[in-house]
């Protein structure tokens, strides 16, 4: 029986977060939008196609999206190549492969980001599979994503367990019963991942891996 462990990659596995959310603080400022950075930040780990709606729903100019959505890839960019991932996400990976079980990378991110964050993570030789934006109509907290990384890995939702930084994640994963474990590396709370529905929830990736053994994804 084929098992895995799904992996988000933005505040999962990479550290980037906090790099996302000032730059769609500042997209959204070159546009006239002015939001509070805290804001941007608890938005990260929903998709572009959800993140205005839920900061800006009362924006008065909705057909400057593109160009806002746009905008924050520019200054994404410009941080590509100072991308790292967050502690002990690599060793993590390798020590999933050794158990046998499929890793696989369920990201909306577009296809230059993606390959930028893999490129920084270094692991692909371990990965399965890979989803980006192009793969579901929706985005997280929609469980599109999660869906589509099941399908291509072949794995069954009670095979599974999903690894995320965010409640974005954690609803997601509710939607299709598979379990989630929460890292506090995207600046989530412990008590709020639980109590979005969590199963574990671990400080970073490297103190999920000391514990691996007893943890979700060994079970």
């Amino acid at each position: 029986m084929s098992r895995g462990v799904l992996f988000d990659l933005d505040g999962t596995l990479v550290d980037t977060v906090y790099l996302h959310a000032v730059c769609w603080w500042q997209a959204l400022r070159q546009h006239g939008l002015d939001i509070d950075t805290a804001r941007a930040h608890r938005a990260i780990g929903m998709g572009a196609d959800h993140i205005l709606e839920h900061l800006v729903p009362d924006r008065p100019d909705k057909d400057l999206d593109d160009a806002i959505r746009a905008a924050h890839s520019a200054l994404y960019a410009q941080y590509w190549n100072r991308i790292r991932p967050t502690t002990g996400a690599q060793d993590l990976v390798r020590a999933i492969t050794a158990r046998r079980l499929r890793v696989v990378l369920a990201s909306s991110a577009g296809p230059a980001e993606l390959a930028a964050v893999r490129r920084a993570l270094d692991v692909d030789q371990y990965i399965e599979g890979a989803t980006g934006a192009a793969d579901a109509r929706h985005s997280k907290p929609a469980p599109d994503i999660v869906e589509v990384a099941l399908e291509r890995s072949r794995l069954d939702p009670a095979d599974a367990v999903f690894v995320g930084d965010s409640v974005w994640d954690v609803h997601a994963c509710n939607a299709l019963k598979v379990p989630c474990v929460g890292l506090l590396t995207g600046g989530w709370s412990a008590t709020e991942l639980r109590d979005a529905g969590a199963a574990e929830v671990h400080d970073d990736p490297r103190a999920l891996l000391a514990t691996l053994g007893g943890s979700m994804l060994a079970r």
